[in-house]
């Protein structure tokens, strides 16, 4: 990691801070939850809306139809394209879709 400082003192990083959401994913096939980071100050559309094909998510759960979990990993790439419909997930979520 890299410090600069200009001379007023203000600091520039080559490490970009970001919030890690949980959130609820509809792929073409499956459901996923997980955590998406967003940089700070930034919208959650934002993330989307990056050149990146990729979304990364960590902490990722997949599951079936059924609601049964099929995979289950530390890190995950989507890729964006294969996104239905992605929102924040949060106790009330979270309470309606595990039944």
């Amino acid at each position: 990691m890299t410090i600069e400082y200009d001379e007023k003192g203000k600091f520039y990083t080559n490490v970009i801070s970001k919030v890690a959401v949980p959130s609820i994913i509809q792929t073409t096939t499956h459901l996923i939850r997980g955590l998406v980071h967003i940089r700070q100050g930034e919208r959650f559309k934002d993330e989307l809306e990056t050149n990146e094909h990729y979304t990364a998510i960590t902490d990722a759960k997949i599951f079936d139809a059924d609601g049964n979990v099929l995979f289950s990993s530390p890190f995950l790439a989507v890729q964006k394209g294969q996104i239905i419909w992605i929102m924040p997930a949060n106790e009330d979520t979270d309470a309606e879709t595990r039944g």
